[in-house]
């Protein structure tokens, strides 16, 4: 199939979940045999921080304006089997008109739906989706399942909805040598955001102060200036995507903290969540319903509700915590790669035909 994407960001993956999703997408439906042409509209704050200019298996289309690439945008949709258009595309109601209008299967991708839905109900709409909806979609795909799922089609009309979860390229995410620059005893990689601080005071911080002999360290971009530091966590601002599995091979163990938004909903694993797991890092996850449909607690991941769960999961043994990352990385390449969500989403389009 030729699919052609309207999207956030594929080049750049500074301060946001999309473009490492994309680029493991991308590829695999490649290896699939796929054409796929991604448009992307070139903002300054992803353009100061892209690493990714030239993708080998699929084309980036950057461009500066909506009136500058309309005529190459229409051509594309025009030849495409498949047209997606994603939450926060910052073209994405004109991107929405063209693939409405076409005769390619029409795909709405909210790589962001707890957002999405909690502010319809606040404000009523947001700005990436149509105000009239999803309805004209013949497909809307969702990061998030469970019960967001029937609130797509109450609040927003859409008439075939589907998770479409995050993953993990195992060409990329797998174990690697350790390094003594990111060596630690707990990991937490994520851009900051102030609805997982909670979360991350009491998973992360509150440990770090209880165990001052143990490094903890953190990765990710904008955390603020009077964010709480404690003197045994290290700071990197900006893991880029490829030191990504030489970060989580030198933790001990790692940390997942869901942002409430999403946790409120459930069924909601990240793509870190993924990652990690794949390089064999043993996972630390706060608890959402659905947690047990993507790893086995206790066995592929251990869950955190205090400080006192995290301490207690620190000073686990090597060896079990070693059986634990096996195990989790065992279970993401059974089930949870870039390969599986290609197929998955082939074969959801080809339903909605």
């Amino acid at each position: 199939m030729k699919l052609v994407i309207f999207g956030l960001t594929v080049s750049s993956s500074w301060g946001n979940g999309h473009a490492t999703l994309w680029r493991g997408l991308c590829n695999a439906l490649a290896r699939e045999g796929h054409e796929v042409k991604f448009f992307e509209q070139d903002v300054s704050y992803y353009a100061n921080h892209r690493d990714l200019t030239l993708p080998e298996t699929y084309e980036l289309v950057l461009y500066s304006s909506w009136t500058e690439v309309d005529s190459l945008a229409k051509s594309a949709v025009s030849e495409s089997d498949v047209a997606v258009v994603t939450s926060y595309c910052p073209d994405a109601l004109a991107a929405c008109g063209l693939v409405l209008e076409s005769k390619a299967v029409k795909v709405f991708y909210d790589l962001d739906t707890a957002v999405t839905l909690e502010n319809f109900r606040t404000h009523g709409g947001v700005d990436y989706i149509p105000a009239y909806g999803l309805s004209d979609f013949d497909l809307v795909l969702s990061y998030v399942g469970g019960r967001a799922l029937d609130e797509m089609r109450e609040l927003l009309g859409a008439k075939r909805v589907a998770p479409l979860y995050g993953s993990v390229d195992p060409e990329v995410h797998k174990p690697v040598a350790p390094s003594s620059h990111y060596d630690n005893d707990l990991s937490y990689l994520g851009t900051y955001a102030a609805d997982r601080q909670s979360t991350l005071q009491t998973l992360f911080l509150e440990p770090a102060h209880r165990l001052p002999q143990r490094k903890f360290m953190l990765g990710g971009a904008q955390y603020p200036d009077d964010f709480p530091w404690n003197e045994n966590v290290w700071f990197v601002d900006h893991v880029p995507p490829p030191e990504h599995p030489a970060f989580y091979s030198s933790s001990r163990t790692t940390l997942n903290v869901t942002r409430s938004a999403m946790a409120r909903f459930g069924y909601c694993p990240s793509g870190r969540l993924f990652e990690s797991a794949a390089c064999e890092t043993p996972v630390v996850s706060d608890s959402w319903e659905g947690l047990d449909e993507f790893f086995e607690p206790g066995r592929e991941i251990l869950v955190a509700s205090s400080a006192d769960d995290v301490v207690n999961a620190i000073q686990l043994g090597h060896e079990e915590l070693r059986q634990i990352g096996r195990a989790a990385r065992e279970r993401v390449f059974s089930a949870h790669t870039a390969a599986h969500r290609s197929r998955e989403l082939v074969q959801l389009v080809e339903a909605a035909t």
